[in-house]
């Protein structure tokens, strides 16, 4: 079965990189033309749900010359992607992406999954040339409970205010460096709105009060919570992704914090926290950012 699916996907790869200008048969020219059609989040879409369904078609929209993995469990290339999914039980892996955003060469996702345990997760694939290169992600337990009574996952998913993607980045990126690097900790209500704050970290309430409550708590735990840098920051409309590591629970890790912006003001925030594990663990070479 293992053998299987490395050679499926070995070979869905070699097809790929093989395919020239050369092949005018018309059923492959209308396939490429077809597969040409496809968003960008399209593509990421199918080829996480494939990770479920066991289609090896999606493997094509990965460069099968280039591709650089940044989850540290998993091996650089196709190569690695594969041996991922060979470990996988039969029928054991669910897939659900609950919303998925486009900006520019790059596609990031929130996703429930089944996936060697019940994760949250969020995924960014960087494109060139309509293939995919680049792969970020950070994935955490889904938690049974929460404070606030929300899941890590529900709440709006409409996409809105497309034409203030860049605005909201802005807005983002300020509150970053001024609060959650501390530069301008009192400038908080400048950035979150006082009147709405939903909150899908399951450990916090919602509203201003209940983040000021979960900080204060694991401050006088002598474990609180610290970015020490912000590494990408990236948007569609009304919704904006920060990637950032520091600390936490006297951890090194990375924190994925997906914020919903609503009349210039944040008002719903989801994230993972994930433990970046010691280098000697590493099994590619290309740190977690």
């Amino acid at each position: 079965m293992v053998k299987t699916i490395l050679w499926s996907i070995a070979m869905s790869a070699v097809i790929m990189s093989c395919s020239t200008p050369k092949q005018n048969h018309s059923l492959t020219n209308k396939k490429e033309v077809k597969m040409e059609t496809k968003s960008k989040k399209e593509k990421v879409i199918e080829l996480l749900k494939s990770i479920e369904t066991g289609d090896i078609k999606p493997v094509g929209y990965i460069n099968p010359n280039k591709y650089i993995q940044h989850n540290l469990a998993v091996g650089d290339g196709l190569a690695g992607f594969g041996e991922v999914l060979s470990q996988l039980p039969k029928g054991s892996a669910k897939v659900e992406v609950i919303r998925a955003f486009e900006d520019g060469d790059y596609v990031f996702t929130h996703t429930k999954y089944n996936f060697f345990g019940e994760k949250a997760g969020f995924d960014i694939f960087r494109f060139e040339n309509g293939l995919i290169v680049e792969h970020w992600d950070n994935l955490q337990e889904i938690a049974k409970e929460s404070v606030s009574g929300r899941t890590q996952f529900d709440g709006t998913t409409e996409i809105i205010d497309k034409d203030k993607t860049e605005v909201n980045k802005k807005l983002v990126k300020n509150f970053v460096n001024d609060i959650l690097l501390g530069n301008n900790p009192n400038k908080i209500t400048d950035y979150i709105s006082t009147e709405k704050y939903l909150q899908h970290n399951p450990n916090v309430a919602d509203g201003l009060e209940g983040l000021g409550k979960a900080l204060e708590e694991l401050a006088k735990a002598g474990m609180p919570m610290k970015y020490t840098e912000n590494h990408m920051i990236l948007g569609e409309g009304n919704f904006v992704l920060s990637v950032s590591e520091g600390e936490f629970m006297k951890k090194h890790v990375s924190f994925y914090d997906l914020f919903r912006i609503e009349n210039g003001k944040i008002v719903e925030h989801w994230d993972t926290i994930e433990e970046i594990p010691e280098k000697s663990n590493w099994k590619n070479n290309n740190g977690k950012f």
